[in-house]
């Protein structure tokens, strides 16, 4: 298999996708992509502007195109530059030119979207506690809008995790009878 299968995990604030992404990447021995923006939100001293929303989104794409030939088969992505698209929607209004413009071209094999059903952990980057509802809508609003093909995980612990991985087993065998 020349191309890794790409899994994206996705969803709102505080519903584990780093930890996700972790546990997979271990479990499938592979790598996983972390989420640029909290590197560089980390270092802002104020609120993202517009600019900063750009850059995050072209280091999303750098980081991911780096670490693809690192996967062993599957490739975890600690989510995906629609997160720009939704928090730019939603803090300005409106989505940048090359967001919109990028996002039919990058689609990935899988999207794991992450449920709600876990407690919120308070987190400096984090600022929607009472949104969670919103935000979930939101993600399935914009993966159905991309005809993503795509799963929403929940449960908590061992469950949670244990769930994942049936998804990507059951959809990796799928795949294999189609080559």
């Amino acid at each position: 298999m020349n191309n890794p299968i790409k899994i994206a995990v996705v969803g709102p604030e505080s519903t584990g996708k780093s930890t996700m992404s972790a546990f997979l990447a271990d479990h499938y021995h592979t790598v996983w992509v972390p989420e640029y923006a909290r590197g560089y939100c980390e270092k802002l001293t104020e609120p993202p502007t517009w600019q900063d929303e750009i850059n995050m989104f072209y280091g999303q794409i750098a980081l991911e195109k780096e670490l693809l030939p690192q996967a062993n088969k599957i490739l975890i992505c600690d989510t995906t530059f629609i997160t720009v698209k939704i928090w730019s929607d939603e803090i300005f209004g409106k989505s940048p030119r090359e967001v919109l413009d990028a996002l039919p071209h990058y689609q990935y094999d899988l999207y794991l979207l992450l449920d709600i059903d876990l407690p919120w952990e308070d987190d400096p980057l984090r600022d929607f506690p009472h949104m969670r509802e919103h935000f979930m809508q939101v993600w399935h609003d914009e993966l159905k809008a991309l005809h993503a093909n795509y799963v929403v995980i929940s449960g908590a612990g061992q469950d949670r995790y244990e769930s994942a991985v049936k998804v990507i087993d059951d959809f990796v065998a799928g795949r294999a009878e189609l080559i």
